[in-house]
C-alpha cells in the first residue's frame, strides 16, 4: 500500500543511535519534532509532513516499495538492502564525531589473518551479511558469514575467526583487543527518495527544500558570525593582513570615519582570529552562533 496523499510528506527518520542527532539536527533545520511515549508517530511542527520512526536498517526498504516517500539513513543500509531509491545528499552528523562511519573486518590482535585472502574456510559474524559476501566475492574468497544479533566484538575471541563492524573512532575495537585488517565500506547518512515521490512535483519541492535547510544547519554547526567596528583608514589593511575576512559585510556607522564589519569563519580559528582582529584595530568585537548557513 503505497502513500497516496498528494500533499503530505511521510519521512522516515532513525530509530536508534543517531535518533537524537537526528532530531536536534530537523530541528535546527526548521522542523521541530517531538517523541511521545503514547504514540509511534512523532508530532513535528508542519502540517504537510508526517514522521515516522524506523530502524535505519529498514527504512531504504519502506522508501524503495512507498511506505515512506523518503527517509534519512545510512548508505550502509541501502547497499546492504540494494535498495533502488533516489539519493537526494549525504549529511554528517553522527552521534560521536563528524567522521564518516566504517564497516570494517576486524580479528583479535594475535589472528594470524593478514588480509582477506587469509579468511578462506573461515566464519565471519557481522551485521552486513549481503555486504560481506559480496566483499568476499569480490576478492574470490569463500568463507561462512552468519548474522550477528549483537556482541559481535565478543564474538571474534571465541566463536568465530573475524568479524565486520561498524566504528567512526575504532575505540572500542581496541578496548576489545582487536585490530583492523580492511574497510569494507565507508557510510554516511543520506537523505533518500522514492523514484515516484521524487516525480511528484510538489513532494520533490518539499523535500528539496527540507534538504536545504537541513545541509545550511549543518554547515552552521561549524561556523560563527562576527561583529567588529574599526576606523575606516584601517580597514584596509585589516582585509589585507586577515585573509579570513572573505567577502565581509561592510557598512558606514554614524561615528564618521568609522565602519561596522560583519563575516562569517570557522568556529576552530575564532581564539587565535580575535586576538589579531583586535591587534589589527578592531573594536567592539561580537562572536554569535548561527541557526544556518545557507550558499
Amino acid at each position: 500500500m503505497k502513500n497516496n496523499h498528494n500533499h503530505i510528506l511521510r519521512l522516515g527518520l532513525p530509530k536508534g543511535s543517531l535518533q537524537e542527532a537526528t532530531i536536534e539536527k530537523m530541528g535546527r533545520a526548521g522542523f521541530n519534532i517531538q517523541i511521545s511515549s503514547r504514540s509511534y508517530v512523532p508530532y513535528v511542527d508542519d502540517k504537510e509532513m508526517e514522521i515516522r520512526l524506523i530502524r535505519a536498517q529498514e527504512i531504504s526498504r519502506y522508501v524503495e516499495h512507498g511506505y515512506l516517500d523518503c527517509g534519512i539513513t545510512g548508505h550502509d543500509w541501502v547497499k546492504e538492502n540494494g535498495s533502488d531509491v533516489h539519493e537526494v545528499g549525504e549529511f554528517l552528523f553522527s552521534k560521536a564525531t563528524r567522521q564518516a562511519a566504517r564497516w570494517v573486518l576486524a580479528v583479535p590482535e594475535n589472528s594470524p589473518v593478514q588480509s582477506v585472502k587469509d579468511l578462506e574456510g573461515k566464519r565471519i559474524a557481522t551485521e552486513v551479511v549481503n555486504l560481506t559476501k559480496k566483499w568476499l566475492a569480490s576478492h574470490g574468497v569463500k568463507a561462512e558469514v552468519e548474522f550477528s544479533w549483537g556482541a559481535t566484538e565478543v564474538k571474534a575471541h571465541e566463536l568465530v575467526d573475524a568479524i565486520v563492524e561498524i566504528t567512526e573512532t575504532a575505540s572500542s575495537l581496541r578496548a576489545n583487543k582487536l585490530r583492523i585488517v580492511d574497510t569494507l565500506l565507508t557510510s554516511t547518512p543520506r537523505l533518500i527518495v522514492n523514484h515516484d515521490s521524487w516525480k511528484n512535483e510538489w513532494k520533490r519541492k518539499k523535500i528539496e527544500t527540507m534538504a536545504m535547510l537541513l545541509r545550511g544547519a549543518l554547515e552552521a554547526e561549524a561556523k560563527v558570525g562576527l561583529k567588529m567596528n574599526i576606523e575606516e583608514k584601517n580597514l584596509a589593511r585589516l582585509l589585507e593582513t586577515l585573509p579570513a575576512l572573505r567577502n565581509p559585510t561592510i557598512s558606514t556607522l554614524s561615528q564618521k570615519g568609522w565602519v561596522a564589519v560583519e563575516t562569517i569563519i570557522d568556529e576552530h580559528i575564532v581564539r587565535e582570529f580575535i586576538p589579531q582582529l583586535k591587534a589589527a584595530g578592531a573594536e567592539g568585537i561580537i562572536e554569535y552562533p548561527l541557526n544556518k548557513v545557507v550558499y
